[in-house]
């Protein structure tokens, strides 16, 4: 990437700046990337009333698509999610890491919220619409002749609306592997139909000479005189970058920038202390003063390219050449790991940032679970319920066998950290070996560790367990037991400690005396780079059975804690 002395883009653009919300208090604070850490890849913002929205990939996870809500786009927090009955989804059977709820945009437009998805393996694009962006959301409309993944919707002046995607090679003749092409249909909005025939607005990427491998996530902006089509190249790992097209016609040609990508780290040291890889599926705003900003997925990896926290949201200013390019990050090719912005005052904020370190507590004593907790694809049927005036989260077991293709008693919360720690509180009489509870740290259906209490030759007992990856069944190997004391046995503390490369794993009777049950378990089994697709690691409340011991039985949750303590941060 050739970095020059970028300026304002300012023959265009001193009418947008002009029109934000300049007369607002400002204050200038330090900010931490990402500013969603944890498993929020693929992100797309918006500005609606009263400040801003933005969306995320879930694939497998119920509800799908988290929203979140900003008044000056740093301080976030979640309002809610837009796939949030289980009967916008089908997901039974669906990899939970590779497929589901695809890289969805947002969009405002004449007092309507508009999200673009794709249902990937499934029935494929869709949009749903909604006036308040925290729901209800409609039932998904589904564009049959749109055949890719990644739509994002354009509303130009004219009162015309477009939908530009990800799709096959021109023709359906790659000439190489990852040969993708970006195309679009115009739409109509009102019926929620294509109109007339798509078109391809770029082939290949960049320069095709190259064989640039799946070029996806397009955005297209009108600014000045120019249509800006955005777009990410090199797949979602360390060859991801963003480029750069424009046009003075929305159906092109489209011109790639001579210095793209606009925004990657493919070409750093990849020995480089606290690298930010993978960055690239960019989607660019103004703030409340005007000024360009990016948002983005890109990984904090260590030993290589392994990471457990997913792609995250990063952020990075955007500035614009002489020439009329944007580029994000243009002071630095290196990503940092803070920066500066210009934030509402502290009484315009909605709430704690949800940046750097922190710890959060459920004490389960509300009438509904927070937004932060999410199920393994879509429900069939109620297997939890809350007992707010008791701070009591009641979990059913269901058979163990649910996990490989439908819905089983698992409720997850993302890490966000590589130095973390979770905890929580359990209640459980077993009456039967085949059941258990407790605590798990996921990254798909094939590969996990469970700290899980049961019976053992009728004596309670408390036991480590790492799933077989890719078994037909669900399998787990024993790594560790330890008998209980039958009368403090019914009320155990759980603890699950991350550390970069390795978990370590603890129980404790009064939630101050700990004892960690086997070894140090290799992190890298949980890892994206290990275990493929495209998510992160979750910790989660599980409870399950063998099909011969299922009852009736449930076990009991006090409350759950998640502390992060990454050194970047503190």
């Amino acid at each position: 990437m050739i970095f020059k002395k970028a300026k304002t883009f300012l023959s265009s653009l001193l009418i947008i700046i002009a029109f934000t919300m300049c007369t607002s208090p400002f204050e200038t604070v330090e900010v931490n990337n990402p500013i969603l850490p944890g498993f929020y890849p693929d992100p797309s913002v918006c500005k609606g009333p009263n400040g801003y929205y933005m969306v995320h990939s879930t694939f497998g996870y119920f509800p799908g698509i988290p929203i979140f809500y900003s008044p000056d786009l740093i301080n976030w927090e979640q309002i809610g999610h837009v796939m949030h009955r289980p009967d916008q989804m089908k997901l039974d059977s669906l990899s939970l890491a590779g497929a589901g709820m695809f890289a969805p945009t947002i969009e405002y437009h004449d007092g309507t919220f508009y999200v673009a998805c794709t249902e990937v393996y499934g029935r494929g694009n869709f949009v749903v619409t909604a006036t308040n962006p925290a729901g209800p959301w409609s039932d998904p409309y589904f564009f049959p002749e749109v055949i890719g993944i990644d739509p994002s919707l354009f509303f130009h002046e004219s009162g015309k609306t477009y939908m530009i995607y990800n799709s096959d090679a021109p023709d359906d003749q790659p000439l190489y592997e990852g040969h993708r092409t970006i195309r679009m249909f115009e739409i109509d909005i009102e019926k929620m139909q294509v109109v007339g025939d798509q078109s391809i607005l770029v082939d290949g990427g960049v320069d095709i000479s190259e064989q640039p491998v799946w070029i996806e996530g397009p955005h297209i902006y009108r600014v000045g005189d120019y249509y800006y089509l955005s777009a990410a190249e090199g797949g979602t790992s360390v060859n991801h970058r963003q480029v750069i097209f424009r046009s003075e016609d929305i159906w092109g040609p489209y011109i790639p920038w001579e210095n793209n990508p606009i925004l990657t780290q493919m070409h750093l040291d990849p020995n480089r202390p606290n690298p930010i890889t993978s960055t690239g599926h960019a989607d660019m705003i103004q703030d409340l003063k005007g000024n360009w900003w990016a948002v983005y997925l890109a990984c904090r990896p260590y030993d290589g390219n392994h990471y457990n926290t997913g792609r995250e949201t990063f952020m990075s200013k955007v500035e614009w050449t002489e020439d009329g390019w944007p580029v994000i990050n243009p002071e630095s090719e290196v990503i940092p790991f803070q920066f500066e912005f210009d934030a509402a005052l502290k009484d315009k904020r909605v709430a704690k940032p949800l940046h750097g370190n922190f710890t959060v507590r459920d004490d389960f004593d509300q009438p509904s679970l927070g937004f932060k907790w999410v199920q393994i694809r879509t429900p069939k049927s109620s297997w939890f319920n809350l007992i707010p005036e008791k701070g009591v989260l009641n979990m059913s077991l269901l058979p163990a066998s649910t996990i490989k293709h439908f819905n089983p008693s698992f409720l997850g919360r993302r890490q966000q950290h590589m130095v973390c720690k979770a905890t929580t509180s359990l209640e459980f009489k077993p009456e039967g070996e085949g059941q258990h509870a407790g605590l798990a740290v996921l990254q798909n259906e094939h590969r996990y560790y469970y700290l899980a209490q049961s019976l053992k030759d009728n004596q309670p007992v408390i036991s480590l367990y790492k799933s077989v990856p890719n078994a037909i069944e669900d399998e787990m190997v024993v790594l560790a037991t330890q008998t209980l004391s039958d009368s403090l046995a019914e009320k155990l503390y759980l603890r699950i400690d991350s550390d970069v490369d390795v978990y370590r794993f603890f129980f404790s009777y009064d939630g101050d005396t700990w004892f960690q049950i086997g070894e140090e378990q290799d992190a890298r089994f949980l890892s994206t780079e290990t275990a493929g697709g495209f998510i992160g690691s979750m910790f989660g409340l599980y409870t399950k059975t063998t099909e011969s011991s299922e009852g009736g039985i449930s076990a009991n949750y006090h409350w759950f804690e998640y502390t992060g303590n990454d050194d970047i941060f503190k």
